[in-house]
């Protein structure tokens, strides 16, 4: 299944990237082998961190927060990190959407149907007979029926139910863009906010909590200058 969604990304994406007055605009790109190298370029080139995992799942966790320590704002549910980095950052510089973990819990309890979901929004009907008509698959309307069979029959990560709260936070940011100042205040609160993520800080709370371990002098003998010269003998504290 995940290996399909991959399929559709780039199938849009050569509809997208081909398009003559689109391609200039917008394109669709899929970073193969994403680990922490390459990642060292996305962070600080990224103004969105779209971390949308589904409240209660802790999906959310350490690429939103370097997201965020880079600039980039967050458009997210309430799940893992998201929760903490909303709190830091301020609801105000926060885009928030979807289901919370209760509402989530609640609509399973009830007995979630994702077909109610998908006739009662023409949005999101559109959207997904899109993809079965063949349309992004040179009219094989097969290729990517499993992916909505598991959508409308099973759903387990509830989209059809946060799709419209999606679309509604996405224009909350595309207003927000559009003004340059106010954008770039929140990037640098964003930045400013997240102190409390530092692996620093993390370390210590491990060290205290976890490990129950604490700080040791170490002395350090006959350090040498720059010029030779043995200078005083250095103690330092390993863990701090």
């Amino acid at each position: 299944m995940a290996k399909l969604m991959i399929k559709l990304i780039t199938a849009v994406g050569d509809m997208v990237n081909k398009d003559p007055d689109l391609r200039n605009q917008l394109r669709v790109v899929f970073l193969p082998n994403y680990n922490v190298t390459n990642s060292q370029r996305i962070y600080p080139a990224s103004d969105l961190s779209e971390q949308i995992s589904t409240a209660g799942l802790e999906a959310s966790g350490t690429g939103n927060m370097k997201f965020a320590m880079n600039g980039a704002l967050t458009i997210g549910t309430l799940d893992g990190a998201n929760v903490e980095i909303r709190d830091a950052v301020g609801a105000e510089n926060f885009f928030l959407f979807g289901l919370t973990t209760d509402q989530v819990s609640e609509l399973k309890a009830e007995g979630y149907r994702p077909w109610d979901f998908y006739n009662g929004n023409p949005l999101l009907k559109d959207a997904v007979d899109l993809i079965g008509s063949g349309h992004f698959s040179q009219g094989d309307g097969s290729l990517f029926q499993p992916l909505l069979d598991k959508l409308l029959h099973h759903d387990p990560f509830m989209l059809m139910a946060d799709y419209q709260s999606y679309i509604d936070c996405q224009k909350a940011v595309s207003q927000a863009y559009c003004d340059t100042d106010h954008w770039t205040r929140m990037s640098i609160i964003n930045s400013v906010r997240m102190g409390k993520f530092s692996s620093d800080r993390s370390i210590q709370e491990y060290c205290e909590e976890i490990w129950k371990v604490s700080p040791f002098s170490v002395s350090l003998n006959a350090v040498l200058r720059a010029d030779g010269i043995p200078a005083n003998d250095l103690t330092c504290k390993l863990g701090q």
